[in-house]
């Protein structure tokens, strides 16, 4: 968000659109400030996040569903609860074994999701 933006300090789920970022999967930019982002992804079962790396460094929460995540070469299943840490520039992605949704933290904030979707609830 442009620093003259009032910040959201309660953001309301039902309040915030999906955005469909590839098959099986959309996302919602829950709230973000130049230093931080907390996005939603849900996940189709067989839905695949391709290996990619990025400079932000990243905190994922698997709030529900069933994943195979790679991070750096090594894969492992996590399920409702887990959580993985990606340290930034190391390659990551992770497979949807079932249904489920990731919740993303990012820092810095992921200044492309807010080039190209929707953020605190309002289209850009």
């Amino acid at each position: 968000m442009r620093t003259s933006e009032p910040v959201k300090v309660f953001i309301e789920n039902r309040e915030v659109p999906w955005e469909i970022v590839a098959p099986g999967m959309r996302r919602k930019i829950m709230a973000w400030d130049e230093r931080l982002m907390v996005v939603k992804v849900e996940f189709e079962k067989g839905a695949v996040g391709t290996l990619h790396q990025h400079h932000h460094s990243q905190i994922t929460h698997v709030e529900n569903g069933i994943f195979e995540v790679e991070i750096d070469g090594e894969k492992k299943i996590l399920t409702t609860g887990d959580a993985f840490y990606i340290p930034s520039n190391v390659m990551h992605g992770a497979v949807c074994l079932e249904a489920g949704v990731l919740i993303d933290i990012f820092s810095p904030m992921r200044e492309d999701f807010i080039n190209t979707g929707n953020s605190n609830g309002t289209k850009k």
